[in-house]
């Protein structure tokens, strides 16, 4: 063979079939081919299993769908190239024009904004109501027809619980899908509740590290091969070598998501009691309005704490700027610990009367905390707000 047909056509080196790698290699493959042509179609049809093109599916990206979906205690899932793709994804892929929806007011910004904006372009309607306000939720599914319900729990940033049981019961009752951004809680919660559709930001504890983005779509098969369908044609897909990158994260999953609640914890008891802030949003602490039923939905509270300063906007930025250990930008979950103002926690062009629903305040600030030392990030906290303890 001459060398210009060979570095095409290397050679290969297959694995012995008892001799496998610890680590799964990275398939960092577009195409991938079978012996003939009446294979190639059989996989076409549906009639044997395989790999065609990384749009479609990777074998490496498989791999991490497959254990998210073990995690989350469902059939299958679609790995996507970012929290807010697996959320386009999931909605575009179950509504069309004429479905309404309901969402609520303690939902992440971008959910917002594709719901209020994209999607009510293409003429899906919603209603806004509080995660918290079960009563109401109940009538407003009882008084109009909805497709699809799409919550949180804990919420960003203030960490409200929604009741999941009693939400999917009504949901379902109504002859609407549950879909719920499990982000905050990870995979290892809420499983065992009748949600429709789980969609999660890899990019938070999933990776863990700050330096991949990705996202993730968990349901039933039926429902996950109506968003896969949808996803081959939107193309929003995770390269593979971004899915080995939240493979390698995950295998620490367990030992960062513990270690980051229980630090979290101790640092919401801390300013619980710190004569400059005014509350805490964590549902750890036990006047959190629903501690009990955090207590009896989640393994363990999450790593968010979000307070409200007492001297309100005036005591941001120099308690932000403050700071030595906690760094100001976006995202949550990783090794470092972040801090976010208001300013940048405000979902734009709501009126004043459903931002005062939100729970944001002037003086809101939220945290995620890392895995450093737990004292001294109360130290740095403490020095922050100017002692006083």
């Amino acid at each position: 063979m001459k060398g210009r047909t060979r570095v095409n056509h290397p050679p290969e080196a297959p694995l012995p079939a008892d001799n496998r790698p610890l680590v799964a290699p990275v398939y960092q493959s577009v195409k991938f081919a079978f012996e003939s042509l009446e294979e190639t179609l059989r996989f076409n049809r549906g009639e044997r299993e395989g790999y065609f093109y990384t749009r479609r599916s990777n074998p490496t990206t498989r791999q991490l769908e497959l254990l998210l979906a073990e995690l989350q205690q469902r059939d299958d899932c679609v790995a996507t190239g970012s929290g807010a793709a697996a959320v386009a994804t999931a909605l575009i892929s179950q509504l069309r024009a004429g479905d309404h929806v309901l969402c609520f007011v303690e939902t992440y910004g971008p959910t917002l904004g594709l719901i209020r904006g994209t999607l009510a372009r293409l003429g899906v309607t919603h209603a806004m109501l509080s995660v918290e306000d079960d009563a109401g939720i109940e009538r407003a599914l009882a008084e109009r027809k909805t497709k699809l319900v799409y919550f949180e729990s804990p919420t960003n940033p203030v960490t409200r619980i929604a009741d999941i049981a009693r939400l999917t019961k009504a949901a379902h009752a109504a002859g609407a899908l549950s879909v719920m951004d499990n982000t905050f809680a990870g995979f290892h919660n809420h499983g065992q509740y009748g949600v429709d559709l789980f969609v999660h930001s890899l990019t938070k504890y999933a990776s863990g590290h700050g330096d991949v983005m990705g996202g993730a779509v968990i349901a039933r098969k039926e429902l996950a091969q109506v968003v896969r369908r949808e996803s081959v044609l939107l193309g929003p897909l995770l390269d593979p070598h971004a899915a080995f990158l939240v493979m390698r994260g995950m295998k620490t999953y367990y030992l960062r998501y513990e270690a980051q609640a229980a630090s979290a914890l101790k640092v919401a008891r801390f300013l619980a009691e710190h004569p400059a802030v005014a509350r805490v949003h964590y549902p750890g602490l036990p006047d959190h309005p629903r501690h009990a039923l955090a207590r009896a939905q989640m393994l363990e509270f999450g790593s968010i704490v979000t307070f409200d300063l007492a001297r309100g906007a005036e005591a941001v930025r120099p308690f932000i700027d403050a700071l030595e250990f906690f760094a100001v930008t976006p995202s949550l979950g990783s090794v470092e610990s972040l801090a976010m103002p208001s300013q940048l926690l405000k979902v734009r062009g709501l009126s004043a009367e459903t931002q005062a629903v939100s729970g944001i305040g002037e003086g809101t600030v939220r945290l995620s905390i890392g895995i450093e030392d737990t004292d001294e990030l109360i130290e740095d906290l403490d020095a922050a707000l100017g002692g006083g303890r």
